[in-house]
């Protein structure tokens, strides 16, 4: 039985949905399908103020996108310490870290290429 292709756009949606029902901050989406030889579509980087958020983050994206959409990550890496958490739905690449790693590492920079589209905190 083939896999059903999930459309990104609805993948998104429920991913920010769980990001934000647990008050995850900073939440940029990085479309990066016009740039060439990229291994995804989307990065969605958010971060949260402990490792106990990072990961109530990560469960919630997973709790959401598993009910609404009945998927479920291809690979999720950085549990084990919770300072930054990599969530790879294939075409959507999620990144949830803790504040001061996000910007250690300031992925966004090197992805200068790509459209970064900020979402509003609602909280």
């Amino acid at each position: 039985m083939a896999k059903k292709e999930i459309n990104n756009d609805v993948l998104l949606a429920n991913i920010i949905k769980g990001i934000e029902d647990v008050k995850g901050n900073d939440i940029d989406i990085l479309d990066l399908r016009a740039i060439d030889n990229t291994v995804c579509d989307y990065f969605v980087i958010c971060n949260g103020n402990s490792n106990t958020q990072v990961n109530a983050i990560v469960n919630s994206i997973q709790k959401v996108v598993s009910k609404e959409l009945k998927d479920k990550p291809w690979h999720v890496e950085g549990n084990e310490n919770g300072e930054w958490v990599l969530m790879d739905y294939v075409n959507i690449v999620v990144h949830v870290f803790q504040k001061h790693i996000r910007e250690y590492y300031n992925i966004e920079s090197l992805w200068g290429d790509a459209k970064i589209t900020t979402i509003e905190n609602k909280y």
